[in-house]
């Protein structure tokens, strides 16, 4: 399999998700960067380019030359696909022009700022011949697609309870307004949109629906912008209803003190059930109903072709989040290869879809005195 010509647009110094970006596409051997557009501050990403040794023709002062640029190269020579790693309020216009460009699309989640922008991708998307995949992180984990086997394969019987938390603690004061970057456009309305529903929200409820297999159907929930004078929220909790009588609980906070990432997901059937936290992401907790707890760690024998094609150590050597987000990558690329298997397992538009339908039913719902609102994409 020859190598994927990858382009970046952001990503440049200063920038916390660029350089997992770029480790995680490095990661298999199936990309190599070869331009970028990674600041909006022109000598930014010069000074970023010069740092990944890139051919300075090869680095651009802005995304809209870039493609425009690469896509007139000889095919032999172009980007075939563009990794978007801004703001969420600089993901649609540059993943509609890449899409009319003919570059395949990664992008971070949520997919946009809003769910219009959104259906205007997938139109983008519709009337392309490219892919698009969705950096959902947790997916890409060996454990979570045991988690996600197991339930599909009936172990647990019909799914009862699902629950999912997402706390953090980093945002507990108000850095917004001490120039801290990552925090500065995470709370700005203009450029997030949303806060921790958003930021942090929709990756749980990825979670909650990728491996249950359940979608969510209704939402009561509240929003909370609990550090004084902040314009997003900062917390989220919801009910949830899911699909076939299913009931679940979401959290999804920046202001647990003490917190760090430990992200985590309970489901339970009618005969047992199942526990995953990110803090030991290559264990799985299975709990049947009459039986002691099974413990099963990524690498072990007895694993589905899922986890074991996630991982890529014997058991006891532990992997981690660039290698999650790696295997995203490496699913994105043999699909566009063609070298995948049919299932190619990554999140793509729908995913992005329910996403920004996901914050936007949220928002209606804590907005709302009525008990339950209506999840529509």
């Amino acid at each position: 399999m020859k190598k994927i010509r990858l382009g970046m647009i952001g990503g440049g110094q200063g920038s916390f998700i660029g350089a997992i970006h770029r480790r995680a596409a490095a990661l298999d051997g199936h990309y190599e960067l070869v331009c970028g557009a990674f600041s909006s501050d022109p000598a930014n990403s010069r000074h970023t380019g010069e740092q990944l040794n890139l051919a300075p023709q090869r680095v651009y002062d802005s995304y809209t030359e870039m493609l425009i640029t690469e896509a007139s190269l000889p095919a032999s020579e172009r980007m075939q696909a563009v990794a978007i790693v801004t703001p969420n309020h600089l993901h649609a216009a540059p993943v509609i022009l890449s899409l009319q460009h003919g570059f395949h699309v990664i992008v971070d989640k949520p997919l946009a700022l809003t769910l219009e922008q959104a259906k205007q991708i997938a139109l983008a998307l519709q009337q392309s011949t490219c892919k698009l995949a969705l950096t959902h992180t947790y997916a890409g984990y060996p454990m979570i697609k045991e988690a996600r086997h197991r339930v599909a394969s009936g172990q647990f019987g019909k799914i009862r309870k699902i629950l999912v938390e997402y706390p953090q603690g980093w945002l507990s004061t108000a850095l917004e307004n001490n120039h801290h970057k990552q925090a500065s456009w995470r709370t700005d309305p203009g450029q997030a949109g949303a806060g921790a529903v958003g930021d942090i929200g929709t990756h749980a409820a990825h979670l909650a629906e990728y491996v249950s297999g359940l979608k969510i159907t209704e939402v009561c929930a509240e929003l909370n912008a609990m550090v004084p004078g902040r314009q997003l929220d900062d917390d989220a909790s919801a009910l949830l209803h899911f699909e076939h009588g299913a009931s679940g609980m979401l959290i999804a906070t920046q202001v647990a003190a003490g917190e760090e990432n430990n992200v985590s997901l309970r489901i339970y059937g009618e005969l047992g059930g199942l526990e995953w936290s990110h803090q030991d992401n290559n264990l799985l907790r299975v709990k049947m109903s009459g039986q002691p707890e099974q413990i099963y760690r990524s690498g072990a024998a007895g694993l589905c072709t899922a986890a074991n094609l996630a991982t890529r150590l014997p058991a006891g050597h532990p992997e981690g989040f660039i290698e999650a987000f790696a295997n995203i990558y490496s699913a994105f690329a043999l699909d566009v290869s063609g070298n995948g298997n049919t299932d190619q397992d990554y999140p793509s538009i729908q995913q992005g879809l329910r996403g920004m339908a996901f914050i936007e039913t949220m928002m209606r719902s804590a907005a709302s005195t009525q008990k339950w609102t209506t999840f529509e994409v």
